[in-house]
């Protein structure tokens, strides 16, 4: 194995770094797939989720118990990603610095301390944006080392699954993650019951950061010498993936209705009832329906071309919107159509879209990649939430929704525009290849 560039002698990153040394003179080849080192990044990315799905769930319920309502929902969770996007181009870099493995353990370690500050939490002060803050950081290092990680363990032409098989263990976690925080939270959700739930998430990180520490070094993976602002913003430049970044930033925008106001939709139009949990069914729904296609339809990118499946996701995701105006209190168990809609959606957007965004960027940068693909879903998050918070609280929700759907049509429908000389010059292939 040819030398490694010589490591910073400071810095958290590379201390562990340092701790991690003795597995990364093993390097994992690139011919197979699902191995060792897949499988423990598989049930490491299982527990994360379990954590990040709980608090993501719950949160809103927490801002509401300190006095929030649905507007201070969007611009805390809003303001608190703002956070995660800045420092985006340093996880990216650090992740090409220092190896994913390293930046990982540190991520698990800043959401543990993001959790753990909401102890601390008696109002609705600027403290909570702190700690908001945290974990957003931590799930933020978290979910590009995870990305960057899977994609260096396969060659190109698998890479749209590598994504897609590490998502379906994003979606095993939002199936149990808001259930098992439900079992925490009664009915009337006392401090004892979220400060439960805070030192639960933690708890859950044990396992996932021992699998992490015993991943093995991509034989791919190259150690970048630099960590500025300027040369991310080069890479990005050098690289950059072109009109995807617009359906990636509308996939950051839909994810706000499930993972940011959806347990404040459910309380806020008396949807809770009695009997089973609606929110809980919404999740079941919605993941379990998800990792079903996700695994049936694990090869379909490859037949069918990732961009169609890409818009037939946004396609999906746009009709699951417009399906929760068919929901109110006398309707509620019609959530589940708005679930399996926008589960649909997000089993064939997400993985499509980052393999597309990431096509450009070649494996000595694709931690950059990586993170500039998560900053395109940061800003439709971020704008997404505080704006979506002030409709929903002004207007209602069914605006929210309708505001989504249509903002999702409209970044697929200029995709699709975008697509079209791409299309049209592998027809001409294909017909000259075939005479």
């Amino acid at each position: 194995m040819p030398p490694q560039p010589r490591l910073l002698k400071t810095g958290w990153a590379a201390t562990i770094a340092s701790l991690l040394n003795a597995e990364s003179r093993s390097e994992v080849q690139t011919e197979r797939l699902y191995d060792r080192n897949f499988a423990f990044a598989f049930v490491a990315q299982i527990g994360f989720v379990l954590a990040n799905t709980a608090m993501m769930a719950q949160y809103p319920r927490w801002i509401g118990f300190l006095g929030g309502e649905v507007n201070s929902v969007g611009w805390i969770t809003g303001t608190a990603s703002i956070a995660g996007l800045l420092l985006r181009p340093w996880i990216g870099q650090w992740i090409d610095r220092f190896g994913a493995r390293a930046v990982w353990v540190c991520g698990f370690a800043v959401f543990s301390a993001g959790s753990l500050s909401n102890l601390w939490l008696h109002d609705l002060g600027p403290a909570v944006y702190l700690c908001r803050a945290l974990l957003v950081v931590g799930a933020a290092i978290v979910f590009s080392c995870s990305l960057t990680y899977v994609t260096h363990l396969t060659a190109p032409k698998r890479r749209v699954e590598a994504i897609g098989s590490l998502g379906i263990a994003g979606f095993v976690g939002i199936v149990f993650g808001p259930f098992l925080a439900e079992q925490i939270l009664s009915a009337q959700r006392t401090r004892a019951e979220f400060e439960a739930m805070f030192i639960g998430a933690v708890c859950l990180l044990a396992v996932p950061t021992v699998l992490v520490l015993l991943l093995k070094r991509p034989a791919s993976e190259s150690r970048s010498s630099t960590v500025n602002l300027t040369e991310f913003a080069r890479t990005a430049w050098r690289h950059w993936p072109g009109m995807i970044v617009l359906v990636q930033t509308s996939f950051g925008l839909c994810i706000t209705v499930p993972f940011v106001f959806l347990t404040r939709y459910v309380d806020d139009t008396g949807l809770q009832g009695s009997g089973f949990s609606k929110v809980t069914l919404f999740y079941m729904c919605y993941a379990g329906w998800g990792l079903t296609l996700r695994i049936a339809l694990r090869r379909l990118p490859e037949r069918f071309g990732r961009r169609k499946v890409l818009l037939a996701g946004c396609l999906a995701m746009s009709c699951g919107m417009l399906s929760f105006l068919l929901v109110d209190a006398d309707r509620a168990t019609w959530l589940v159509l708005p679930a399996l809609l926008t589960g649909t959606g997000h089993s064939l957007m997400y993985h499509t879209c980052t393999a597309l965004f990431l096509e450009s960027f070649p494996a000595a940068v694709r931690g950059a990649g990586s993170a500039l693909s998560m900053i395109a879903m940061d800003i439709g998050m971020i704008g997404g939430a505080q704006i979506l918070g002030e409709v929903a609280y002004h207007f209602g929700y069914n605006l929210l929704f309708v505001i989504v759907a249509l903002t999702t049509l409209s970044a697929g429908g200029l995709y699709t525009l975008a697509s079209i000389p791409v299309w049209q010059e592998r027809l001409r292939t294909a017909k000259e290849s075939s005479l």
